[in-house]
């Protein structure tokens, strides 16, 4: 199993990049943002990896954080959930707004992937809550509003991109919608 790879970025696409190491290209796909990080960047980059091996293929899919791999594989462990739609949940926003929607309960936000319907939706509120209510409770770290906050970003006009990195950078003492949401406001204000 290849669990990481480094190498320099030598082609890039929305979903995917090809990592250059030992003089074999890797094509590894990858979140929209990990795509256009790596772009700008076009310099060597480490990527966590998970190896989806299947009758017909072998495909290789990415990540910059060890935390966005924990949480695809845990995407992955709900039954009707491929590493594609995986993917695709992990583009739409932060783990930590997707962990917050899974343990709110909200299926609206997860139905906004193309792919996943009400009843996926539901399926992985289900079959994911109780996981990442013990690795809520094992970090300490809980980013209550980020789901909503997003949301308001966006309907501002912002991208999913900007908002996202915004809510990043909202220090973890500001808790709720509103206080989230004036924080990420004044970063994008710089």
């Amino acid at each position: 199993m290849i669990r990481r790879l480094t190498g320099k970025v030598i082609e890039s696409g929305i979903s995917f990049i090809v990592v250059e190491t030992g003089g074999v290209g890797y094509m590894v796909f990858v979140t929209t943002d990990t795509a256009l990080t790596l772009k700008k960047k076009k310099e060597e980059a480490t990527l966590h990896t998970h190896l989806a091996v299947r009758e017909n293929s072998q495909d290789l899919y990415g990540f910059l954080r060890k935390d966005e791999l924990i949480f695809f594989e845990l995407l992955l462990s709900v039954s009707g959930i491929g590493p594609k739609s995986a993917l695709s949940i992990l583009s739409l926003a932060s783990v930590e707004a997707i962990s917050q929607a899974v343990l709110e309960g909200d299926t609206s936000y997860l139905t906004k992937v193309s792919g996943i319907g009400r009843k996926n939706a539901e399926k992985i509120v289900l079959e994911l809550s109780d996981k990442l209510g013990v690795l809520e409770s094992n970090s300490g770290t809980k980013f209550s509003g980020d789901v909503e906050a997003l949301e308001a970003l966006t309907s501002l006009g912002y991208s999913q991109s900007e908002a996202r990195d915004a809510l990043k950078e909202v220090s973890a003492e500001f808790v709720g919608t509103n206080e989230r949401l004036k924080e990420a406001l004044k970063l994008l204000g710089r």
